[in-house]
């Protein structure tokens, strides 16, 4: 099958490059059309998958110009012969649709968060267009259930995490051996000079502006504001505890909501937050922290199996498929918006650091990380989803989800 992969970002999306290569893999001809440079475009072409300049800028703005990328876009996608239009990003998915009525193809989604479901306004409107899409691939099981609300019978809405490249973890080591991860532990913390008995936590995330269409209007979703608030309450009680923030704003919005952010909670004044902004290597940010927080409003998986990877446990929230990223060996789930109950959870991932029961947990985290989120799996039954989708070969294999952990409540 010709298959044409379209998604809004040249710089974000790398779950696309591993699902663009399974289905290259198994015979079909596959092209990426995205905005033109940036990192996947990059990674697409180091795979060796062609990659063409969307035409659309994919921003529905009420002009002429609109109009006249979306003919520009279904204009491309007749020329390139496409048969299936596997779509990636609400934004990429609307311009997918729009630009393809009436053309006889097969069109896939796949859902990589679900903040666009939780806005009213949106749901309305998906309510009509999921008809659109011969399948919905959602990235969680919480997804899967919202799409379930709008009247997507289960077969069309299977649940399948995008998946993280395993080796990434320990690629910049000589082996992965628990010798060569302790040594890299102990050379991280001595270079962002962290003693062997500080209690350090990390949040890795851009930071995002508050949106008026999301669910919680005038806030950012991932949370800062949360984990913050949480912190100072901590922080009273374990002044040796850091608190590593890593993650630039997303956009110049979102860099000034994070610099709001720090001037309302005092972080150039506060020696136990270390605000570091986006870094092009996060392991060694990982490899010194004790336990990674996912405060989030609204998220898909987030940042908890990644973490995992380097053996971190993570203190989750109850938003979206954080969830499932976390079990009652290897983390702990949180209310959302609720600084009080995670400040609790702190103290408990605390207590643990102490016992040293901590790092027992990052060991079960990193086991559960490569056993559900293994991107070579993952890719392989997207391909597969989307063949059926396309009435080629039958159904993927059922898909055992991850075990969901408790909500703390100390």
């Amino acid at each position: 099958m010709r298959v044409a992969l379209i998604i809004k970002t040249n710089y974000g999306g790398l779950w696309t490059v591993p699902q663009a290569c399974a289905l290259r893999d198994r015979g079909h001809d596959v092209v990426v059309i995205c905005p033109p440079g940036g990192r996947l475009n990059a990674r697409l072409t180091e795979a060796g998958i062609r990659t063409v300049a969307s035409p659309f800028s994919f921003r529905f703005r009420p002009t002429p110009t609109t109009l006249i990328q979306l003919w520009q876009l279904r204009r491309l996608v007749h020329r390139l012969r496409v048969q299936v239009l596997y779509h990636h990003l609400y934004a990429a998915t609307l311009a997918a649709r729009l630009a393809t009525v009436g053309m006889p193809m097969v069109r896939v989604q796949f859902v990589a968060g679900p903040a666009f479901l939780e806005s009213r306004a949106v749901r309305v409107v998906e309510r009509l267009l999921w008809r659109m899409d011969r399948a919905i691939v959602c990235g969680t099981r919480y997804t899967s259930r919202r799409y379930g609300e709008l009247g997507v019978p289960a077969p069309r809405r299977p649940a399948v995490t995008s998946g993280l490249n395993l080796a990434w973890a320990t690629a910049d080591l000589p082996d992965d051996t628990a010798a060569t991860r302790a040594e890299a532990r102990a050379k991280a913390r001595a270079d962002l000079g962290l003693t062997p008995d500080q209690f350090a936590v990390i949040m890795v995330a851009y930071v995002y502006p508050p949106r008026k269409l999301a669910a919680h209007r005038n806030r950012a979703f991932k949370g800062h504001d949360v984990l913050l608030t949480a912190w100072q309450a901590f922080r009273s009680e374990h002044p040796d505890a850091v608190l590593m923030l890593v993650g630039g704003g997303s956009d110049q919005a979102g860099e000034a909501h994070r610099q709001d952010l720090m001037r309302r909670f005092g972080v150039g004044d506060d020696p136990s937050v270390r605000w570091v902004d986006t870094a092009d290597d996060v392991r060694p940010y990982y490899r010194a922290a004790d336990l990674s927080v996912s405060p989030s409003l609204s998220e898909g998986h987030g940042a908890p199996p990644e973490a995992a990877l380097l053996d971190v446990p993570s203190i989750v929230s109850d938003a979206g498929g954080l969830p499932e990223t976390v079990d009652e060996t290897c983390g702990w789930v949180v209310p959302r918006d609720d600084a009080a109950t995670l400040a609790r959870a702190l103290a408990h991932a605390y207590t643990e650091f102490r016992s040293g029961d901590l790092a027992a947990r990052g060991l079960q985290a990193r086991d559960r990380s490569h056993r559900h989120f293994d991107n070579r799996v993952s890719a392989v039954r997207m391909a597969q989803i989307v063949e059926h989708a396309a009435g080629v070969g039958g159904p993927p294999p059922e898909y055992a989800p991850p075990v969901t952990g408790k909500v703390f409540s100390r």
